[in-house]
């Protein structure tokens, strides 16, 4: 499984981290970043992530 941030609508808040911090992470321009894929372990953490994202700005692909 892979995440995608869409950078353009990221608002900075940093839900995605505190819920997945294995894939996610905050730029240095304090906007969310993708910096691993999605094993089967993360899922449900990844899941977690962009449904908390408040601007939905983070897709899974399989």
């Amino acid at each position: 499984m892979k995440a995608i941030v869409d950078r353009s609508e990221c608002i900075g808040c940093g839900l995605c981290t505190e819920a997945c911090p294995e894939v996610f992470r905050m730029g240095d321009d304090d906007i969310a970043e993708v910096y691993a894929e999605i094993d089967d372990s993360l899922k449900s953490s990844a899941v977690e992530a962009q449904d908390s994202c408040p601007v939905s700005a983070i897709t899974l692909e399989d």
